[in-house]
């Protein structure tokens, strides 16, 4: 009869389950009397020790004897063959119809021998043949469940045994038999769980190392090692090593005579377990044993094919919803939007019971929800969490102090959007009945000095599991991972479209005042150039009226100037200028105008070696003047008794500075001029581009250098 249900909250404190731990089953010191060990220097090969029958197969002076002695055969030649090492086998020949497996632990080389028995399936060939057909059952089963339930079948026709169990270990370490094949009349331990102290984690290590294990009868007494001393050995790899009491009283209490597992390891993990169970004594011999392993290897290798079939096309389906959202998303300007017009998809395709968009303080659900403002409060608490990851639970409430808001939600998956928002896949509590195999919580003793005892009742125990949801898959987390960079590279890039928009926007509102002021300076050149061209007219009409003398000459002077300047601003307001100009090309042009404007006996004496130097365009202005004044002094100055002579003009870059040198070959004044309006002109502009201008002989001639920064302050 089922016992009562009860009801456990998975977050209360778990029992300390360890106490079976603590026993040493890897050095019990004795083996099962159905075989016999030998005990050897692994250098000389002389035995020291032995357990079990050994005088009925090699007589009373076996302690001392080689080993090679004993077995006939050339052990050296088998370890140097295959290594023997920690959780190395090797087979050598039958002797006296026993089996013999050869182990190395530290000193020792372990020689254990077994009844060969009597093997099912008949021949190697046959057997062979047999294991063939069983794994490709295996491959034609389409689902775990029915891949489980062949295996049971199986490995029940290939041990005889009266029951056969496929027992999976589950992510608290306890174990739950998923498949069984049983004789009639026996009571069924199908979906039974067993608490994780049934098999303690020093024992799961064992059936990893040594993965086939057999007790023929569990009333067996135990063969010690003899003589004393060797009590401790290690006899880990040992198939006939003895069994713990605990484990045998654990047997008897099933009502089991003999037992037998097989390790079902996958990817170097224990997966599980082929447990079998036997009404009375039965033996099974290593033969068999090896075709079981062999058989289990197969079992897990489909697991895994199909667990990753299953995986594959979960992933598959979460990518197609990816795929769906991406062309969307990075086209958004509003990809939270995006997400919450698929909604729905978006939870159908994480296996969701509902999702929930938290925003601005508010929350849009679709599907199952929970009150709004334990929503926002706990999207707010994952946005303070310090983890770059998703959040990924089944058990709200062991990661969330407030989980009782949120019922009847228990699973989460979720992750931040920044500054209270929140994407979050949610599930439902799914209440477990969960059926034990006798009561777990009285499985182990707390007092860590109490005799250990084993359950001694198997009846079924249903206890009530709450507060859990359905698990979240690998591939789940994964996928949220995706969608939350996903959602990342879509906010950024409809950031930089935005900005985009604004520059463009920001460079149609510049372009239209540039034209603007295009136009308008336009009409300010062209004022400009009238009003000096009239000044220009009137300058040489009052000339004309002077008559010849000094006040002509003066106001002459002063047209050339006024003229030099009308260039420079024709020169720099044209509608191609900008605010840096190559200053070579514009002292060039200037040049030409100058010799139009001085005459051709001056014009083809004036020479040109201009650098191209990159200067402000206001920079350019000033030096422009100043280069035009230095040519109107050469002419005035450097020839006074011809009209025309040499006039060099040279510009040079070094560094952040330019030179402008103005060097004739006449007879000019070394002080650059007379003081005059010219000078004092000149001397305001080069202290405006903090410039300095000197005088130097040319011999003949002078030379003048304008030296000043390319950039100003």
């Amino acid at each position: 009869m089922a016992g009562p249900i009860v009801q456990r909250d998975p977050t209360a404190e778990s029992l300390n389950l360890t106490a079976c731990d603590r026993e040493p089953i890897h050095v019990p010191g004795a083996v099962m009397p159905h075989g016999l060990l030998l005990v050897a220097d692994a250098l000389s090969l002389e035995v020291v020790a032995g357990a079990g029958a050994i005088e009925a197969l090699f007589g009373d002076d076996w302690l001392g004897a080689r080993l090679d002695h004993l077995l006939a055969q050339d052990v050296n030649a088998l370890a140097e063959a295959v290594p023997i090492g920690p959780g190395g086998t090797i087979l050598a020949a039958p002797v006296h119809d026993h089996d013999v497996a050869l182990h190395r632990t530290g000193q020792w080389l372990l020689a254990e021998l077994e009844p060969m028995g009597e093997t099912a399936g008949g021949s190697v060939a046959e057997t062979l043949g047999w294991l063939d057909a069983m794994a490709a059952g295996f491959e034609r089963t389409t689902t775990f469940v029915a891949l489980c339930e062949r295996a049971a079948v199986a490995f029940r026709a290939l041990t005889g045994f009266d029951r056969v169990m496929i027992y999976r270990f589950l992510d608290d370490e306890s174990g739950c038999v998923v498949a069984e094949d049983r004789a009639p009349g026996l009571d069924t331990f199908l979906h039974h769980h067993f608490p994780a102290s049934d098999i303690p984690r020093q024992a799961r290590a064992l059936y990893v190392r040594n993965r086939t294990r057999v007790i023929p009868d569990v009333d067996y007494v135990p063969a010690s090692l003899r003589p004393a001393g060797f009590e401790l050995t290690d006899l880990s790899d040992v198939a006939i090593r003895s069994v713990s009491p605990i484990h045998i009283d654990y047997l008897r209490n099933m009502g089991v005579s003999a037992s037998a597992s097989i390790s079902i390891v996958k990817d170097g993990l224990l997966w599980g377990l082929v447990a079998c169970h036997h009404a009375t004594p039965r033996l099974l011999p290593r033969a068999t044993r090896a075709a079981a392993a062999a058989l289990a290897g197969g079992l897990a290798r489909q697991l895994r094919a199909k667990e990753e079939a299953e995986a594959y096309r979960e992933r598959l389906a979460l990518r197609g919803e990816e795929d769906a959202l991406r062309a969307l998303l990075l086209t958004s300007d509003s990809p939270v939007d995006v997400v919450q017009a698929r909604a729905e998809d978006v939870r159908h395709a994480f296996g969701a019971d509902g999702l929930a968009l938290v925003r601005g303080g508010r929350a849009t659900t679709v599907g199952i929800a929970a009150d709004e403002a334990a929503l926002v409060a706990l999207a707010r608490w994952l946005g303070a969490r310090d983890d770059t990851a998703p959040l990924a639970t089944r058990e709200l409430g062991k990661d969330w102090a407030e989980a009782a808001r949120v019922a009847p939600i228990a699973g989460v998956l979720g992750f931040s959007l920044g500054d209270g928002d929140a994407l979050l896949w949610l599930r439902a509590e799914r209440i477990e009945e969960i059926e034990w195999a006798g009561n777990p919580h009285k499985a182990v003793p707390h007092d860590p000095q109490a005799t250990l005892r084993p359950r001694a009742s198997f009846e079924s125990w249903r206890e009530q599991v709450r507060g859990r949801a359905r698990r979240w898959t690998l591939e789940q987390v994964d996928g949220a991972a995706r969608l939350r960079r996903l959602l990342g590279e879509a906010r950024a890039a409809a950031e930089l479209r935005r900005l985009n928009r604004e520059l463009e926007r920001t460079g149609a509102e510049k372009d239209s005042l540039l034209a603007q002021k295009d136009l308008l300076m336009r009409e300010v050149d062209h004022r400009v150039q009238n009003s000096l061209q009239l000044v220009s007219s009137f300058l040489a009409i009052q000339a004309r009226d002077a008559g010849a003398g000094a006040v002509a000459d003066q106001l002459l002077e002063a047209r050339s100037r006024l003229s030099a300047v009308a260039l420079v601003h024709r020169r720099l307001y044209r509608d191609d200028q900008i605010e840096v100009i190559d200053l070579s090309r514009y002292l060039g042009e200037l040049m030409q105008d100058l010799r139009s404007s001085l005459g051709e006996e001056w014009g083809r004496h004036l020479t040109l070696d201009l650098a191209p130097v990159l200067i402000p365009t206001d920079r350019a202005v000033s030096v422009g003047l100043i280069a035009a004044e230095l040519v109107i002094n050469a002419t005035k100055y450097a020839y006074p008794a011809q009209n025309g002579g040499a006039i060099d003009v040279v510009l040079e870059q070094h560094g952040h500075l330019l030179r402008l040198i103005v060097a004739d070959r006449g007879v000019g004044k070394v002080a650059g001029g007379d003081g005059g309006f010219g000078s004092r002109m000149m001397t305001a502009v080069v202290q405006r581009i903090g410039g300095t201008v000197e005088f130097q002989a040319n011999d003949p001639g002078t030379r003048a250098l304008l030296t000043a920064p390319i950039e100003g302050d």
